[in-house]
């Protein structure tokens, strides 16, 4: 350990980095980081301080990691027997503080995964075997169980507490406090009142990531096919399948796709 803090300038005194570990030398690793021995980190990567790198985990480039968090660490599932499962996080992604992402377990596929370009604010928890897209947001203290999927460009808000095996689609917004057990419809703007319900479209999102106003109009008349009209889902499906004849939309398809793929039901 002593020759490898020689070589890397960036690694604080105080700081333990394993034999084996793979550390660039453009990384920083703040004071009292603990990086283990199969941590394998790209470059231009940002420890704070006090962070944790534990068990078989990659790292991308240009990620910032604030203090207290612990990535990579044993799920917590009391089947899990210390197997080598991992951890894989992309390209200039923000960790806050207390941060806690667990690596997968072999029941599961053994790898949870975080894309690149997301936030992910203090407390939040990711649980094993999840996986999470590109441009995410998950506000603080957000509580993923394991084998949670979210899409591409998703927030969820701050103190939501996500059932396992749940979806969250891909341009969605949860707002803050809401309890998911089902799958959360792609592009919608989802919240609880006094019972969750979507609301419609995440149109202020959507806008902000280029969607053309065509675009919006297609998607809110497939809405109001799925959430407005009084068609059962399967009736839904249906006209929205005709509507697509007319007029195709690759985004209203994914729609269509999402909700019949669905294995815990959607909240609508």
């Amino acid at each position: 350990m002593g020759e490898l803090q020689e070589e890397l300038a960036g690694v604080h005194p105080t700081a333990l980095v394993a034999e084996g570990a793979r550390v660039p030398k453009s990384c920083r690793i703040g004071p009292f980081c603990t990086v283990g021995p199969d941590v394998e980190l790209g470059e231009n990567c940002d420890l704070v301080s006090h962070v944790v790198l534990d068990g078989h985990m990659r790292m991308g480039e240009g990620n910032r990691v604030f203090p207290f968090a612990c990535l990579g660490t044993a799920p917590q599932d009391l089947k899990y027997r210390g197997e080598p499962t991992r951890l894989e996080i992309g390209d200039r992604n923000t960790i806050r503080e207390s941060v806690t992402i667990s690596r997968g377990t072999p029941g599961g596929g053994g790898v949870t995964t975080v894309g690149s370009d997301c936030l992910i604010m203090a407390y939040t928890h990711i649980g094993h075997d999840s996986r999470i897209g590109n441009g995410c947001i998950l506000a603080n203290a957000a509580t993923l169980a394991g084998h949670v999927t979210v899409e591409d460009y998703a927030s969820v808000g701050a103190l939501c507490p996500v059932h396992q095996f749940c979806r969250i689609g891909r341009y969605s917004y949860i707002g803050g406090g809401t309890t998911i057990t089902q799958d959360v419809l792609p592009y919608s703007l989802t919240c609880v009142e006094r019972n969750n319900h979507a609301y419609g479209l995440n149109k202020v999102g959507l806008e902000r990531r280029g969607f053309t106003p065509e675009e919006t109009r297609e998607l809110r008349a497939a809405y109001r096919l799925l959430k407005g009209s009084k068609l059962n889902t399967t009736e839904a499906l249906a006209a929205m399948r005709r509507m697509l004849e007319d007029r195709p939309a690759a985004h209203v398809q994914y729609l269509m796709d999402f909700v019949a793929n669905s294995e815990r039901g959607v909240i609508k």
